[in-house]
């Protein structure tokens, strides 16, 4: 996955950020599953977060969204 991005200024940095990072409790949200299930998945490389923190991650939300996608897809088999 090579894509670029380009932003115009800072404030559309900014927005895009805001709408397509996000952080470890947002992504428990969307896939609606434990922090160690979650630390699973990073460990197996099923999820790769794009920064750690001391005491967080930051996802891409489109990462986390299409995992979801696959978890019910399976789940409805």
């Amino acid at each position: 996955m090579s894509e670029n991005y380009s932003f115009k200024n800072r404030d559309d940095l900014t927005e895009y950020i805001k709408s397509e990072i996000i952080n470890t409790t947002e992504a428990l949200e969307i896939l609606q599953c434990t922090r160690q299930n979650l630390n699973n998945l990073v460990q197996r490389g099923v999820l790769n977060p794009i920064k750690d923190l001391p005491r967080d991650r930051l996802f891409f939300k489109e990462d986390i969204v299409k995992r979801k996608n696959d978890m019910d897809k399976k789940a409805n088999k």
